[in-house]
Formats: structure tokens, sequence, C-alpha cells
């Protein structure tokens, strides 16, 4: 059976594994509680997670033992009433991950210890509490797992903790801070999600720096809602809090991947100092309101990217699975191939009446743009004007297309279709920006 192939390896020994044409060597990860039963993750040498599916006919290699871990003695942390208290849940994630390559044991979750053992400079920032809620690599992650999330948040603020550092991995980063951020109305603490595009055993590693400057941000300031908290440039100086709903990844390697889209920084952190500089006035602050929890359902929305030679099948799939929701990626200021101008185009005729039967069978249809910076607006083009009479929903809209996906999903979670699509226009957490600023776009 494959449980008892599984059953045969240990976490932090090296394996060689082949899978069919495929090989992988790396020392194995800790278990996730979310993950598939017949998965594994390996950490490569190169820093990096992979999950393998193991099978019948995987081969697996130990090519080193796991040596016994010296247990160290794990001095008690002090508790400083002087400070603020900030819990880190761990999700999983490059920057949860750890491997001892002398001992060959893997850590993926810290405690508190552990945590200030690693980075000793956050004592100097605030108390901490550390708790393992995931063990998952981003990618994998479904509505379900953002329920957890947002319980686990809930349940901090309950306790009274002073802000949360919530650690992630960095590929659907941006979806779960929007997720967040429709799910937790009138959020009265801050809620900086980090991640790294580097492991914390690699010297190159991002993970301190974020999670120290994560920590100046919710120790020194007022701000209580949901940001994102990643490097601002390549080298090591200040790291910027971008807008959860906002933010996108755009370079799939550098420190300094992420970007607000559309909109500018919240604020910048200095890593040496933890001086703040914010960027703008406009930025959410505790309020006296009570905080409303609206988590996802399990709806199905999906996300069309518009190509030319698009096919009437392709719309087709979603009124036959009966989906709730689609967003399309249209291009430029929302466009679908859907007008027919010669004898060979003809086939976008139908393209159109395809969409136009989704829209009357009930799945409620957003346009965004694949152009990333920029507004969508349907009512320039007779092509626009067209999707807007068959009820296409984000004109004027400025969001990103996993924004809208979130929004949308989160929308049809909890509203009647007819509140979703009045809803859907409005900003309701800082997604839609009043006005297009010439400086938003970057060079």
């Amino acid at each position: 059976m494959v449980q008892n192939i599984a059953d045969k390896i240990k976490t932090g020994e090296l394996l060689k594994i082949k899978d069919g044409k495929n090989t992988y060597t790396g020392t194995l990860m800790p278990k996730s509680e979310l993950g598939s039963k017949n998965t594994i993750v390996l950490k490569l040498d190169n820093g990096y997670n992979i999950g393998v599916e193991i099978t019948q006919k995987t081969k697996i290699e130990i090519l080193k033992k796991a040596k016994k871990e010296q247990n160290a003695k794990k001095e008690p942390i002090k508790f400083d009433s002087k400070k603020k208290t900030i819990a880190i849940l761990h999700t999983g994630g490059t920057i949860a991950s750890k491997v001892d390559y002398e001992t060959g044991a893997v850590s993926a979750s810290f405690s508190p210890e552990e945590l200030i053992n690693m980075f000793p400079e956050l004592t100097r920032i605030a108390n901490f509490k550390s708790y393992l809620i995931a063990n998952a690599l981003s990618e994998n992650l479904r509505f379900a797992h953002y329920n957890i999330f947002v319980d686990e948040i809930a349940k901090q603020i309950k306790k009274g903790v002073d802000g949360i550092i919530l650690t992630h991995g960095t590929d659907t980063l941006g979806y779960t801070a929007t997720a967040l951020s429709f799910a937790l109305e009138n959020i009265p603490i801050p809620v900086i999600i980090v991640g790294a595009q580097r492991s914390s055993d690699r010297g190159s590693s991002d993970a301190e720096m974020n999670l120290v400057c994560a920590s100046h941000f919710i120790a020194k300031t007022k701000f209580a809602g949901v940001a994102i908290c990643m490097h601002d440039s390549t080298s090591d100086t200040k790291c910027a809090i971008n807008p959860a709903a906002k933010t996108r990844k755009m370079h799939t390697s550098r420190r300094d991947a992420f970007r607000a889209i559309n909109a500018g920084k919240i604020a910048t952190v200095d890593s040496k100092t933890g001086n703040i500089i914010f960027e703008t006035k406009n930025y959410p602050i505790k309020q006296d309101k009570k905080m409303v929890v609206r988590k996802f359902k399990d709806v199905k929305v999906g996300i069309l990217r518009a190509h030319p030679n698009m096919t009437e099948e392709e719309i087709g799939v979603y009124t036959k699975n009966k989906f709730d929701g689609l967003v399309i990626e249209g291009t430029g200021l929302g466009h679908l191939n859907i007008i027919a101008f010669d004898d060979k185009s003809k086939p976008n005729e139908k393209v159109f009446d395809k969409l136009k039967k989704l829209i009357n069978s009930g799945c409620v249809v957003a346009m965004t743009s694949q152009a990333v910076y920029g507004r969508v607006n349907m009512n320039v083009y007779s092509a626009g004007r067209e999707l807007l009479s068959i009820g296409v929903l984000g004109n004027m809209t400025d969001m990103l297309p996993e924004t809208a996906f979130t929004k949308l999903s989160w929308l049809l979670s909890n509203f009647k279709k007819e509140e979703v699509k009045h809803m859907y226009g409005t900003n309701l957490r800082g997604e839609i920006t009043e006005r297009s600023k010439e400086e938003f776009f970057e060079d």
C-alpha cells in the first residue's frame, strides 16, 4: 500500500525519489495536517519546498539518515508588561522552513522559544506567542483553509493580543491577504501577512527581516487591518507594508517580488532602526465597531483568460458545470472576442451567445484586465458596451484578477445574487481605487 511506503521514511532524512521520468533529491519535511495523505514535502538544496505524490510506482532511496537531535536547553521567555504582545500564526511555506543540515532535522513550526532563538532581535520589539495552524504549500490551500485562519485570528483577538503575524507561502499570499480582509470586517488590531522567498536556513534569507519589520510595524503604529510585509528592494534596508487587496507577487524569486498595483504602499519600515514612514494618510485604524466575521462557502468561481481564437466551448464549461461565478481576464479595457467583422471571425458571435447563456443561467460574470495596471472601461468600444448590455460586471474597477476572484467568491458565499451584483463594484476593503494615478505605474 502507498501508506506503507510513506511509513518507511522519517522526517529529516535525505531522500532520492524517482517518480516516472522525474527524480527529486531533498530533505523530508514534517507531514502537513492539511495536505493529502499520499503527498510528502521535500526541501531541495536550493531552499525551496516541493510536494511529491507517493504512488505504488514511486521509488524511494534514503541517502542519509537524520542524526539524533541534541535537545538544547530552552530558556524561558520573560514577559515584558511594557511591550505589546504579538501572536505569530504559522501556515507553512518557505518562511516556516528550517533545516539543520548537520543533523538532518527539520523544523517547520516554531515554539516561541525556538522563534526567539532563531530571531533574537524580536525580543527587543514585543512579547511573542507562536502557533502552528497549518503546514501547507500555499498553492494547495482552499477556501476551507481560509476559514481556519479566520477562526484562529478571531480567537487570538478575543485573547487580547495586540497584533498578529500570519506566516504564509508567497505563491498565493495575495489571495489569502485579500480573503482575510473581506472575511474580517472592522478588525481591531493589525494582521500582517509575512512570507519569505528564501528559507531561514539560507544566508540570503529574507525571513528574519520581514518578520522583524512586521513586528516593528505592529508595535509602533495604530494601524488596524490586514496588510502584507515583504522586502521593499533587493537590499536589506527596508520592508514595504502593502495593502492586502491590491498587492501581487510580480517575480518568481526576487526578495522584493511583491508590489502594490494601482495603489501606493501603506508604509516602509527601516530594517535597522525600525523607523516607520507612512506613504499615505489613508490607512485603517481601530474603530469603535464590532468585528464582523463572514467566512467562505465552497462556491464555484472560475477565472478565464481572454485570448485570440477563443471558442464557445471554453465558455460552455462554466455553464455545463453550473458555476456560481466567473472572472474574465479581458484584453485592454476589458474586452473579449465577441464581434464578427468578416466570415473568418463568425465564431466570435458564438462566444458572445454562450456568454449570454451563462449569465442567464444565474452565473455572475465580472471583467478584469490582463494589463494589470489601469482600469476596466467597457464604455469606450462596442465590444465593451455589448458585454455591459448582457450584465457583465466590473466596469470602471481596477481590481487584480485574483482580488476579483476572491471578492466575488466571498460575496457569493455571504449574500444574495442581486446584492452581489451591487456590492461587486463597490469599494469595501480598499480593493478599488477612486482614481487611477500615474505614479502607481512603476517603470
